[in-house]
């Protein structure tokens, strides 16, 4: 098949890009200016400029090379962008940018995202088994505002949700004061919440004993007056 001249061009004039880089680079918190920089750091090496300097960066950009050089920092410290060390056949060592930290935490962001939604459908049916009954709207409509709102995860509602019915307290209400507790304590995990849940039903105990000494107390008290 014989192409048009300009797009066969096209065909073998590109540099690999994953598709999910382009599509989710705001999850890893990149914005535009800074994609560009990766992309052209990317198109630099397809010629063979493995660790191109701040001006050859720049001078296909809108920015300037400290500029460049401030996006590269950041990029560094944020754990996306590092300089790796190869060996080639003569054994001469060469330092180049590899964005391969970026690509791991790109793709374990998709899969983590994939099982949360797996994990949002399956939270709906848990709360449906333990109130024995299909949920209301609203209460569709609050475990949504949880999920999507308030940025619970998954397994921290359904934290919640066991933690109410060791209590005998099965109702949403008291689910809502659980998240937004745990919320202002600075809890985010299933761990965390787990010996919060110890370290409260502990005190409750302890509580309890310390009423039952002073009232048997009191009782003997009486009982030698």
């Amino acid at each position: 098949m014989n192409l048009p001249f300009s797009y066969q061009k096209i065909l073998t004039d590109q540099i690999n890009i994953p598709a999910l880089l382009i599509k989710d680079y705001q999850s890893m918190s990149l914005n535009e200016i800074e994609l560009i920089v990766i992309l052209q750091i990317l198109r630099l090496q397809k010629d063979n400029e493995l660790l191109p300097s701040f001006d050859q960066i720049a001078a296909s950009m809108s920015i300037n090379s400290n500029e460049v050089s401030n996006v590269l920092k950041k990029l560094r410290n944020n754990g996306l962008l590092t300089i790796d060390h190869f060996e080639d056949d003569q054994q001469i060592v060469h330092e180049w940018y590899s964005i391969k930290p970026l690509i791991e935490k790109l793709y374990d962001v998709e899969e983590q995202t994939g099982q949360s939604k797996e994990d949002e459908g399956k939270l709906f049916h848990l709360f449906e088994q333990e109130f024995g009954r299909a949920l209301s709207p609203i209460e569709i409509e609050t475990i949504s505002y949880w999920l999507d709102d308030d940025r619970f995860k998954p397994a921290l509602i359904k934290a919640a949700l066991r933690e109410a019915v060791l209590m005998g307290k099965l109702n949403f209400r008291y689910i809502d004061r659980i998240l937004n507790e745990w919320k202002k304590r600075g809890i985010h995990s299933v761990k965390d919440a787990k010996q919060q849940s110890q370290n409260s039903h502990s005190a409750n105990a302890q509580q309890k004993e310390t009423v039952k000494k002073r009232d048997t107390s009191v009782y003997y008290n009486w009982l030698e007056d």
